[in-house]
């Protein structure tokens, strides 16, 4: 099972995985920690990642970026209509009235959902991910900013969905990060709160969170967030300070080239980092513009004047998360900064003036959101044992309610269930009175925020039909799943049979036991609540029908109805029938067009995979020319005749000149077929060159075992006497048997070996101490095997005799 965090950036995005010795942020295929959030479609393939980037600046009105920005939103939205002003590519409404992107791909206009386009960013952290862990990813926990509405919410499942991954967990980017920061914490007090805020400052939003710890938990007190307040706004005020400023001194508009408007903004992007660290910065850019090069100087002090409007936000979310949490800055005993925008030190000047206190660096502050995921789903996956530590997540919005009694003129009833604040994961149920089908309408309220869409969905809770034909007794639950998505789960239909006496209480107790085995908490964090606790028309759980009649039923009790019979004198058998419920998700991308951006999206990444597959071929048939002509002029050079090495260079000229030719755009089959035709010509030279070098080392194998197996033979060691002298004699005749001729005539001069075969001897021999000729056996040898061994030595004439 995988463990894998991805931290999904608005400008990039980072992996992470759990291994037994803890967390590690994952390399990229350039060998860097952070992936371009962006996808560039180009005539025949995607580049999406590093690819992505390197592709954009030649090809800005095709590559997309910033796609967090348009996930779930309206095309009217007016702070999407903002974005869209500064983004290169075309952005049109779609029929639904969310947006669509426009680019060109594969030599015709194309259009892209948000979702779809996220879906493409995941499978490229994906592919990163499976290629350091060397197996298949499918469970993962990713990072999704606290702002994020029930649609986007969706829209990130979905866009998982087709990527081929099952998210464990959607991870509050707060709460990964409060979690990075308290699972490795050793010092946390037992009873007393350690209250520490947090201020992440990222491309394009601003989060600040202020989490309780205590020994082996966090509970998320309070969450604030500006979403279009990051480190994108700072790049854009030194854009449109430099824009105006070349526009005087250059006369050059660069709001007319979309190319100059995304170079002067990845240099306003670099000129800002050098002013986090220096009191003034150079800019300095070559052809901007009409072959204009452009110069410009800054200090930090007009940064910071030019940037004011910004500033002036940074307070509003500090504000509000301290006073949401009920506490003072005298109550915060630390204050955490991380995102890559809060490297700015105009924010920390805020930040400090703000809590009293020098905030602290002790986490990395781009990769602590992917460490925290990462952790979540090692706490969620079986794979790992994790130091128990509990997290306490909260969630940002209130969820109400909202229904139509049956009378016709009534005003719609409604009731908050999950106020804000609220435990993720939780299960609420409330008890309807019906005698037809009727709808729910879920609903954001108080959400302090314009920009997300108040209705939610709209769930139709059957048909039923009462058995005694008055008004039916329906239990509705209500779940907020772990991801912050809010669902009708699940809707029962009770109806009361004929009473038990009270001698049978004990068997109608087993048998309700029996009938209301589902009503035990489902979820994991064990919240299953009837509504009961405030008896209040809008939070009990006959709310319905105290809205509907007035007053409460007195015998609505809580469920189980099993504690109702040890309180009666009488017991009522229950009987439960299950409730068709109809869910409509306002926004949603509905399952038949879910299948078909999966089918989609897999015909996209079997093009893409060809096409570099394709390329990696041409690339071997081209560096098989290279190498192929280098070697045959050097190493190869005594080992081909001269005809055949001019034959195979015109050939090798041949085969480049296509390359840059007619087999520029060729397919794989035809670049395969080309380097097998040239490597069938080129092979016979390189067995050759292989055979002579490798040949040395094998004769002198040969040499030793010929040498031992002789000594063995001619020893009087104890450990031979049980061979008998004949089959030593036989030995001793193998080894001194001549090799057979090699093929290339031996050289003129052999020359010598310090190996030197000795001459064989006879056992008489052995004993007189004397060899063949006379002299000692140690100094006689067979010079005639070493001859031949040492012909294969020099490659003269070698070519010549292997043709």
């Amino acid at each position: 099972m995988s463990v894998v965090g991805f931290d999904l950036g608005n400008e990039s995005c980072i992996v992470a995985v759990a291994r037994q010795r803890g967390i590690d942020v994952v390399l990229n295929e350039e060998s860097k920690r952070e992936t371009p959030a962006i996808v560039c479609f180009g005539d025949k393939q995607r580049f999406i990642g590093t690819a992505g980037s390197a592709s954009s600046t030649m090809n800005p009105k095709n590559s997309i970026s910033q796609i967090k920005r348009l996930l779930g939103r309206k095309f009217s939205d007016p702070e999407l209509q903002n974005d869209l002003a500064v983004f290169p590519f075309r952005v049109t409404e779609g029929p639904d009235g969310f947006p669509l992107v426009r680019v060109r791909f594969l030599g015709e206009e194309r259009t892209f959902t948000p979702t779809q386009l996220l879906a493409m960013v995941l499978s490229n952290l994906k592919g990163i991910a499976e290629g350091n862990l060397n197996a298949a990813v499918v469970d993962c926990c990713i990072g999704i900013p606290v702002y994020f509405s029930d649609l986007q919410r969706r829209a990130v499942l979905d866009a998982a969905t087709i990527a081929g991954l099952r998210p464990l967990r959607l991870f509050h980017e707060t709460t990964a990060t409060a979690l990075a920061y308290g699972i490795y914490k050793t010092d946390l007090p037992e009873h007393d709160q350690l209250n520490v805020a947090f201020v992440d400052v990222g491309h394009a939003s601003m989060q600040v969170s202020i989490v309780g710890y205590k020994k082996g938990q966090l509970k998320m007190l309070s969450h604030a967030y500006d979403r279009s307040l990051g480190g994108r706004d700072f790049d854009e005020a030194l854009f449109k300070h430099f824009a105006a400023k070349f526009k005087e001194e250059y006369k050059i508009d660069v709001y007319q080239n979309a190319r100059a408007c995304l170079r002067l903004r990845v240099a306003c992007e670099k000129l800002k980092k050098v002013l986090s660290a220096n009191p003034e910065a150079p800019l300095n850019i070559e052809c901007l513009m009409d072959e204009k090069d452009v110069r410009g100087f800054i200090k930090r002090e007009e940064f910071e004047q030019i940037s004011a409007p910004v500033l002036e936000r940074v307070k509003g979310p500090l504000e509000k998360a301290l006073a949401e949490a009920g506490l003072t800055t005298e109550n915060v005993h630390f204050v955490e900064v991380v995102g890559s925008g809060s490297r700015v030190p105009a924010i920390i000047k805020i930040i400090t003036g703000f809590f009293g206190k020098e905030p602290r660096r002790t986490m990395n502050a781009s990769e602590c959101v992917a460490r925290g995921c990462a952790l979540q789903c090692a706490i969620l996956s079986p794979t790992f044992k994790v130091r128990e530590f509990q997290v306490n997540d909260g969630f940002p919005f209130s969820i109400v309610l909202s229904w139509k009694s049956d009378s016709q003129n009534s005003a719609p009833q409604h009731t908050v269930v999950f106020p804000k604040g609220n435990a993720i994961p939780s299960v609420k149920a409330l008890t309807f009175y019906r005698s037809s089908t009727f709808e729910v309408d879920v609903l954001y309220v108080d959400t302090g925020d314009s920009q997300i869409q108040q209705k939610i969905s709209t769930y139709t809770i059957g048909p039923f039909q009462p058995s005694k034909g008055e008004k039916a007794k329906l239990k509705v639950k209500i779940r907020l799943n772990i991801h912050g998505i809010v669902t009708v789960d699940s809707a029962m239909m009770l109806e009361e049979d004929v009473e038990v006496p009270v001698s049978s209480v004990n068997e109608a107790l087993k048998d309700a036991t029996r009938m209301d085995t589902d009503d035990a908490p489902s979820d994991p964090s064990g919240t299953d609540v009837n509504m009961q606790e405030p008896k209040s028309a809008d939070t009990t759980e006959g709310g319905a029908t105290a809205a509907e009649n007035g007053a409460q039923d007195p015998e609505e009790k809580s469920v189980p109805m099993e504690t109702d019979a040890k309180v009666e004198p009488s017991k009522k058998k229950v009987k439960k029938i299950s409730v068709p419920v109809n869910e409509l998700v306002y926004g949603a991308l509905p399952a038949a067009e879910l299948e078909k951006a999966v089918e989609k999206e897999y015909e996209m990444a079997l093009q893409d995979r060809v096409m570099e597959e394709t390329k990696e071929k041409k690339n071997a048939v081209e560096a098989y020319v290279y190498d192929m002509r280098n070697k045959l002029y050097d190493k190869y050079n005594d080992f081909v005749t001269p005809e055949e090495k001019e034959a195979l260079i015109a050939r090798l000229q041949e085969v480049e000149d296509w390359l840059y030719e007619d087999g520029e755009d060729e397919t794989k089959g035809v670049y395969i077929a080309k380097l097998e035709e040239l490597k069938k010509i080129g092979d016979p030279i390189e067995a050759r060159y292989k055979e002579w070098t490798e040949r040395g080392s094998a004769v002198d194998q040969l040499v030793y075992c010929i040498n031992s197996f002789r000594e063995a033979a001619l020893s009087n060691d104890q450990k031979f006497e049980h061979i008998d002298i004949s089959e030593k004699q036989k030995v001793i005749n193998e080894c001194s048997e001549p090799a057979p001729k090699p093929q290339t005539p031996p050289p003129q001069t052999p020359p010598q070996t310090e190996t030197q075969a000795q001459e064989p001897q006879t056992p008489e021999q052995q004993q007189n101490g004397a060899g063949a000729t006379g002299e000692p056996a140690s100094e006689g040898g067979a010079q005639e095997a070493s001859g031949e061994q040492m012909d294969t030595d020099k490659p003269e004439n070698f070519a010549e005799a292997s043709a």
